[in-house]
């Protein structure tokens, strides 16, 4: 609920102020894959959960078991196999997590080195929502901040040449391979 601070003017001697009705035990988390496959557009696909926090209850995060069932639902909505291109965060790199990547031969897992913020296209989407609809605002409730998230990151969604700007910031390139070996004679 804590608004994160983007640029903003002020008069001349007055210094900008954004006022925040006070800390909040309630938090969001939201994990959200870039998809891209050559020769069609590029698409989000995101979960947001809504945490309620209380002290020694429950889970403050996304669980290996969350992450297994949005890649199922990319899969599903995709329908085609699928590379992940994953950070070391701890729940892709869950025994759960790998024994289910390998029981499953539609689903490749490339793991990225230790801390490389810039190789990740959905680190790309955060920044969009923190410097766009997430900028300079004290939200008054839950549901101000749901309907501000949803809002911003459907905007993403809808909006193909942004997704694939955050694939170019990582200087990262799609390439298609083959799908039959050819013969040059």
């Amino acid at each position: 609920m804590t608004p994160p601070l983007a640029r903003t003017w002020g008069r001349r001697g007055h210094t900008p102020v954004v006022r925040v009705r006070g800390r909040s035990w309630r938090r969001w988390s939201i994990a959200a894959m870039c998809c891209y496959k050559p020769g069609e557009s590029p698409r989000l696909i995101y979960r947001p959960r809504r945490h309620r926090k209380h002290r020694g209850k429950g889970r403050n995060s996304f669980a290996w078991t969350d992450y297994r069932d949005l890649v199922v639902l990319a899969h599903i909505q995709l329908g085609t196999p699928i590379v992940l291109i994953w950070d070391n965060l701890n729940t892709h790199r869950a025994a759960g997590m790998r024994e289910y990547a390998a029981e499953h031969d539609w689903r490749t897992v490339v793991q990225l080195p230790s801390c490389p913020p810039d190789l990740n296209p959905v680190e790309g989407v955060w920044s969009l929502l923190r410097r766009g609809p997430l900028a300079n605002v004290a939200f008054t409730d839950d549901e101000h901040l749901e309907r501000t998230l949803r809002r911003g990151l459907r905007h993403i969604q809808l909006r193909p040449d942004l997704i694939d700007g955050c694939l170019t910031g990582t200087g990262l390139t799609l390439s298609q391979q083959p799908t039959t070996p050819r013969r040059d004679q």
